[in-house]
């Protein structure tokens, strides 16, 4: 019984197998071929690309002042806040200004005491001037008579020796006058030296810019010119951004500044907003022996205050635009062991490895200096599966400009 089943079962398998390979083979038929590998294409363009130089920068402040105190005394007002805006002349600490009121009150009594004397001493100038004056008078008068023989030779001493002391009176208060418009001098300065430590006494922010920690609270003493600032005020418009570029990039730098301001911008790392444009004003005078680097300084209107000191930025500088340049997405730039090459689509839809010379990368694009003409169609997506020659097929979302210089060529 047993050999019977085994017998069916093996008749029943050879009676189904050329049935089941028939059914296979024509299945196999059935199925589509692949027409080509799928693949992304581009086409080569010519187009203005900058010349541009990709650095790190650090912003700096424009101008930093450490603003201090030039008088010493209580400081019983800040009228400003801790980290705000402001402008030039706005007023930003009173320190007590009594002590120095009065010092002010004491050297304007001073003065007026001086001028007092001054005029003093011109009127007794002036009497003594008369003085003198009659003197000589009689003198020469009493001189003709002693000729004469009318008055005696003691009677003409007299007159004569009268008439010299006024002259040495008048010598004498001439020098008290000006003693005295000395006096008024020194003191005319000591009120203006009042004066200005009493101006001290308002202190206000010598340019405009943004405040930073206050360093001396109301209510504290402050030294005149202490070490430690009062408050740092930064200036951020306009501002710097300073970077660092290769030595070997300074001559054509130097070359393309002799011509024109240098573009640059400026974007803080990690942020989405528009650059900040601005323009290099600073080429250092020596090259860092160090690091082969030499330092540039851009400036910055700032208008949107972006930017801030001590931030990190990425820094493009714009050397010149290179037109009718061959470019290529990036993405089709292959490296193998011969060195960059490039899959171009041919008319009939193969493709070619192609050797091509890269010049440089802007952005998304491969500036190409050889191996390729323009409107010639790469591969951009798919190049691993593709060997010379084989067959392709442009995937949906391929460039249509791709697909209608095929078609042309063809």
């Amino acid at each position: 019984m047993a050999r019977l089943v085994i017998g069916l079962a093996a008749l029943l398998s050879f009676g189904l197998s050329p049935a089941c390979a028939l059914k296979k083979a024509q299945s196999e038929a059935a199925a589509p071929r692949p027409e080509g590998v799928p693949v992304l294409s581009a086409t080569v363009t010519q187009k203005t690309i900058p010349l541009q130089v990709k650095a790190i920068g650090t912003v700096e402040a424009y101008s930093t002042v450490a603003v201090k105190s030039q008088v010493g005394g209580e400081l019983i007002k800040v009228h400003f806040t801790e980290g705000q805006f402001v402008r030039k002349g706005e007023l930003l600490f009173t320190i007590d200004p009594r002590p120095f009121e009065a010092s002010l009150r004491q050297a304007e009594a001073g003065l007026a005491k001086s001028t007092a004397q001054e005029k003093q001493t011109e009127a007794t100038l002036a009497k003594s001037t008369a003085q003198a004056k009659n003197a000589e008078q009689q003198a020469r008068r009493y001189a003709e008579l002693f000729q004469n023989g009318l008055i005696s030779r003691d009677q003409y001493d007299q007159f004569r020796t009268a008439a010299e002391a006024s002259a040495q009176t008048v010598q004498a208060d001439r020098a008290a006058v000006e003693t005295a418009k000395q006096a008024m001098g020194a003191d005319r300065a000591a009120v203006e030296n009042a004066r200005l430590m009493l101006s001290y006494t308002t202190i206000r922010s010598p340019m405009e810019g943004r405040t930073g920690s206050l360093v001396v609270h109301q209510g504290n003493l402050v030294k005149a010119s202490d070490t430690t600032p009062l408050v740092v005020i930064n200036q951020v418009n306009p501002i710097y951004v300073t970077f660092t570029v290769p030595e070997k990039q300074l001559p054509e730098i130097r070359r393309h500044m002799q011509t024109g301001r240098l573009r640059v911008e400026a974007v803080p790392q990690g942020s989405s907003g528009p650059a900040e444009e601005g323009a290099v004003t600073f080429v250092d005078n020596a090259v860092d022996s160090a690091t082969g680097t030499i330092k540039l300084k851009a400036t910055f209107a700032n208008r949107e205050r972006q930017l801030w000191p001590g931030q990190f930025v990425s820094v493009t500088l714009t050397l010149a635009n290179q037109t009718d340049v061959l470019t290529v997405p990036t993405q089709a730039v292959q490296s193998g062991q011969q060195g960059s090459y490039v899959f171009v689509i041919k008319p009939d839809q193969t493709v070619e490895m192609r050797p091509v010379t890269v010049a440089r990368t802007a952005g998304d694009d491969t500036i190409i200096e050889q191996g390729l003409r323009p409107g010639e169609t790469v591969v951009t997506d798919g190049q691993l599966r593709l060997v010379p020659g084989a067959k392709v097929k442009l995937k949906s979302g391929a460039d249509s400009g791709a697909e209608a210089g095929l078609k042309s060529n063809s």
